[in-house]
C-alpha cells in the first residue's frame, strides 16, 4: 500500500467524513510535502558535515571537531551565522530576478523528491512519467543560476551565468540519454516501476540484486560523470571558479540568499546520487526487503550516502579542468558514446533472442563504451603530463645562451 493511501484511510478511521475527501487528500499531501521539505533542510546540515570530514581526511586534515561530538554541530553554527548576516542588495540590480533566483534554485531540487522511491510504497507520487519529470526539473536550476547572474548586474556574475547555460545544458544531454538506458530495458518511466524491476528472486525470496548496473555499466558511468557536472562538483566546478569569476553567479548575494544556492548544490548532489541508486543500483531493493519493509529505506539511504561519499572522494582528489576541456569531453566523448550505446541497445533488444542472451549482448556493448571512455581519459592525462613537462623543461634553449663577462661592459 502507498503511504498516502494509508494516511487517508487513517483519517477516515478517525471519523473524517467521506464528503470532505478533497480536504482529507489535501491534508495528506501537505503533511507529506512538509515532512520531505523539513527533512531535506536537516539533511543539508549532515551533507555539509560529511563533505568536510571526507575531504579533510583525504587532504590529511582534521575537519570540524569542536562543536558537538565529532563536530556535528559546526554546520548548525554556520547556519545560525548565515541567518544573522545582513541581506545586502545591489542598487542597480534587477529586483525580480535577483530575489527569485535563490528560491528557484532550492525549489527545483526539492520538487525532485516527489518521484524518488525511498521504499516499497514510500514515494510521493508514482508518476508514469517520473523520469521525464526529473528531466524537466533540471531546467529550473539552470534558469535560477542564469537569473542570478543577470539580476546581479555584475559582469563576473553574468559571465558565470553564461557558463551555467553552456555547462549544464551540455552535460544534461548525456545524462538524460544515460537515464533512458534502464527505461528502454524495462519499458516504463515510473521510478517505482524501475526500482521494482531490479528484484532478483531465488524461489520465494527476493534477494534484491537484479541491479541494472550489472547490465548497464557504461550508462551508469556516463550518468555519474554527467551528474558531477550537473551538481557543479570537482572537476567540473567552473561555475564558481574563484581565480576567474571571483565566486561565480552568486557573487552579489549575502546572508540566507547566498546560503540557499549552496543548499541547492549540496541537496542536488545527494538527489542525483539518489536517482543513480533508483535507476542503476536497485533503489530500495536488497536482501529480504520484500519481507521486512523497514529494510527498504535503510538500503536506499545506505546506497545513496555511499554514492555521495564517492562524489566527495572525487571532489577531494581531482583538480579542476579548463572550460574548453570540459566542453570537448561532453560533446566529443560522452554524447557520441551514449548515442552509440543506446543505438546498440535498441538494436539488440529487437533481435529475436532469449532475454538472457539479449542482456549479455547489452552488457558487452556497455563494456565497450566503458573501455572507450576510460581509454580517452587515459590518453588525455598522458598528453597533459607530457605537455606540462615540456612547459617546465625548455630543452631547446639549453646551451644557446652565452655567458656575459663583466669585462665586456654589457
Amino acid at each position: 500500500m502507498n503511504w498516502s493511501d494509508a494516511v487517508i484511510q487513517f483519517q477516515y478511521d478517525l471519523g473524517a467524513p467521506q464528503e470532505l475527501s478533497w480536504l482529507v487528500e489535501g491534508i495528506t499531501y501537505f503533511v507529506g510535502a512538509l515532512i520531505l521539505a523539513m527533512a531535506s533542510l536537516t539533511l543539508a546540515l549532515l551533507l555539509i558535515w560529511i563533505t568536510r570530514k571526507v575531504i579533510s581526511r583525504i587532504q590529511d586534515r582534521i575537519g570540524p571537531n569542536r562543536l558537538g561530538p565529532y563536530g556535528l554541530f559546526q554546520t548548525v553554527a554556520d547556519a545560525m551565522k548565515l541567518l544573522s548576516k545582513e541581506d545586502i542588495k545591489p542598487t542597480s540590480s534587477d529586483t525580480v530576478s535577483y530575489v527569485i533566483a535563490p528560491v528557484l534554485a532550492v525549489l527545483g531540487v526539492l520538487m525532485s523528491l516527489a518521484v524518488i522511491p525511498f521504499g516499497a510504497g514510500l514515494i510521493g507520487a508514482d508518476l508514469s512519467v517520473g523520469v521525464l519529470y526529473l528531466v524537466a526539473l533540471g531546467s529550473i536550476g539552470i534558469m535560477a543560476a542564469l537569473m542570478a547572474g543577470w539580476g546581479s548586474n555584475n559582469k563576473y556574475a553574468l559571465l558565470a551565468g553564461f557558463r551555467v547555460v553552456a555547462q549544464l545544458l551540455s552535460y544534461e544531454i548525456p545524462m538524460v540519454l544515460a537515464m533512458l538506458a534502464p527505461v528502454l530495458l524495462v519499458g516504463t518511466m515510473s521510478m517505482q516501476g524501475l526500482a521494482n524491476a531490479q528484484s532478483l528472486y531465488l524461489g520465494p525470496i527476493n534477494l534484491g540484486f537484479g541491479w541494472f548496473i550489472f547490465v548497464l555499466p557504461g550508462a551508469f558511468l556516463i550518468y555519474m560523470i554527467a551528474a558531477l557536472a550537473e551538481s557543479e562538483q570537482t572537476p567540473f566546478d567552473l561555475l564558481e571558479a574563484e581565480s576567474e569569476l571571483i565566486a561565480g553567479f552568486h557573487i552579489e548575494y549575502s546572508g540566507m540568499k547566498f546560503a540557499m544556492f549552496f543548499l541547492a548544490q549540496f541537496l542536488n548532489s545527494f538527489f542525483l546520487g539518489a536517482i543513480a541508486v533508483s535507476l542503476f543500483l536497485g533503489g530500495w531493493q536488497g536482501p529480504f526487503a520484500g519481507q521486512v519493509p523497514l529494510l527498504g529505506p535503510i538500503y536506499f539511504f545506505a546506497k545513496t550516502f555511499f554514492v555521495y561519499v564517492v562524489i566527495q572522494w572525487i571532489k577531494g582528489t581531482f583538480p579542476r579542468v579548463r572550460v574548453d576541456q570540459m566542453m570537448q569531453f561532453a560533446w566529443k566523448v560522452l554524447v557520441p558514446s551514449v548515442l552509440t550505446l543506446l543505438l546498440a541497445q535498441m538494436i539488440i533488444m529487437k533481435l529475436p533472442l532469449p532475454l538472457w542472451l539479449n542482456a549479455i549482448f547489452v552488457l558487452v556493448a556497455n563494456i565497450v563504451v566503458v573501455v572507450v571512455v576510460l581509454n580517452v581519459l587515459g590518453n588525455y592525462f598522458k598528453r597533459e603530463q607530457v605537455r606540462s613537462k615540456r612547459a617546465f623543461e625548455p630543452t631547446s634553449l639549453i646551451g644557446t645562451m652565452q655567458p656575459v663577462h663583466p669585462s665586456s661592459g654589457d
